[in-house]
């Protein structure tokens, strides 16, 4: 399994039981028990805390965007691992950072935590959730905001384009030749 899963299956699990007892557990201790006991000594553990501050800090939008991908179905009559699969793809799809998460990369873990624990729908409800706010948020930015490179860092060079510049379509067409007889 590869770190960044095992990550997030930690972090699933750490908000199953956390929701589970109606928050009224130190969601930190129940992650920092979790990782002792399932990631011990696994790659990046920051990346646990990442997700699990990023979903804490923006639970209230996470939840309200929830509720509106999915006007039917109420946030207490979504099982509690499929809204908490759910609140980590919406974590990461709407807050982190997209060069470290892309969005279809958050979308396509979500689903794949939906598999491996939901219910026998979980993932393709999940999927419709997570791609219906994609459309709404992500595809809706406007391309400028991903069109500037970061700039390179101390000591780089950019890279150089590849592709030569467009000719302007404004040129004349060449005359065309008689035809001969």
């Amino acid at each position: 399994m590869a770190t960044r899963h095992l990550i997030r299956t930690v972090v699933l699990q750490s908000l199953y039981e956390w929701d589970f007892y109606g928050k009224k557990k130190d969601i930190t201790e129940i992650l920092e028990r979790n990782m002792a006991e399932f990631a011990p000594g696994v790659d990046e553990p920051e990346f646990a805390w990442k997700i699990l501050h990023g979903v804490a800090a923006h639970l209230k939008d996470i939840d309200a965007t929830m509720r509106k991908a999915a006007p039917e179905w109420p946030l207490d009559k979504i099982a509690i691992i499929d809204r908490n699969i759910l609140r980590i793809g919406l974590y990461e799809l709407l807050y982190a950072d997209p060069e470290e998460v892309p969005p279809k990369v958050a979308i396509n873990e979500s689903i794949e935590l939906a598999k491996n624990y939901g219910g026998p729908n979980a993932a393709r409800f999940v999927n419709g959730v997570l791609g219906s706010v994609y459309r709404e948020v992500i595809e809706k930015k406007p391309p400028a905001a991903h069109a500037v490179p970061p700039a390179p860092g101390p000591g780089l060079k950019p890279k150089p384009n590849p592709k030569p510049p467009l000719k302007p379509k404004s040129e004349p067409a060449a005359p065309a030749k008689p035809a001969r007889q």
